[in-house]
């Protein structure tokens, strides 16, 4: 068997670990749904009236439905990285990698399954959130190649952000600060346009929220959900979602790889 195969036959390996994990103790990853499924109800059943007639345009609650559930799926998936972080926490702790590592396994495989098993659970979680969205009066006009545009949006945000959350998990030194560090991410969208538009802010909040990763993700997702303008959004998300990956995957493996030596 070569390298690069018997390095994919580990990463399977681990990633079917993971899964199982995952199946076993769905209260970590699905609990993260919680977070934008209960924003998404409440601002949409306490403030949906007020916010959404001054929208441009108005248009009440209706139409903050369609502007809110963008933003709401973009902080789902972000808030899947918490998951990630305590998995790798918990295994780095525990001592599980000092049993793989007498083992013949691949040491990329260990941060692959667990990245991978984490973007998988994330998009599980953000189709929880389009179902309650759809139920509580989200309409989309999208086609079925916008709606697999929107998709591949959503699995590279979860990419990038799941590598950074990785690389947290590790500098972690308990469960319970691994389970805090991702918070910011989680809450990033808060700060841009996922609530409410950029537009309406004060300037020095404007200027964050506008230059920050999470305002052109979710401005791409909702033009692609909703029809809107994208502009620039698109290919300045990819290049946000490219830049943290590299850098979670770049930090992770020097940390992991420094842990691992010691």
């Amino acid at each position: 068997m070569s390298t690069l195969a018997h390095a994919a036959h580990d990463s399977v390996t681990m990633l079917r670990r993971n899964l199982k994990h995952a199946i076993r103790y769905p209260s970590v990853g699905f609990g993260s749904a919680m977070t934008p499924i209960l924003m998404l109800l409440l601002f949409v059943y306490a403030f949906g009236d007020s916010i959404g007639a001054g929208l441009p345009g108005g248009g009440g609650r209706d139409a903050y439905v369609n502007y809110l559930t963008p933003g709401v799926i973009v902080m789902g998936v972000a808030a899947g990285s918490m998951s990630t972080s305590i998995a790798i926490c918990s295994d780095m702790t525990e001592g599980i990698v000092n049993r793989f590592r007498t083992m013949n396994i691949t040491r990329s495989s260990f941060m692959t399954g667990h990245v991978v098993g984490s973007v998988i659970q994330t998009m599980v979680c953000a189709v929880l959130v389009v179902g309650v969205a759809l139920a509580v009066g989200f309409r989309s006009g999208a086609s079925p190649l916008e709606w697999l545009a929107a998709a591949g949006l959503l699995t590279a945000v979860a990419f990038a952000v799941t590598w950074l959350s990785a690389a947290l998990g590790l500098i972690s030194k308990t469960v319970e600060s691994a389970s805090n560090k991702p918070l910011l991410v989680q809450f990033l969208p808060f700060l841009g346009s996922a609530f409410v538009p950029a537009g309406s802010m004060s300037p020095g909040l404007r200027w964050f929220a506008e230059n920050q990763p999470f305002t052109p993700m979710t401005e791409t997702l909702r033009g692609l959900l909703t029809g809107t303008e994208i502009g620039d959004n698109g290919w300045i998300s990819l290049s946000w979602c490219a830049g943290i990956a590299l850098a979670g995957y770049l930090w992770s493996r020097s940390l992991f790889n420094s842990t691992t030596k010691r």
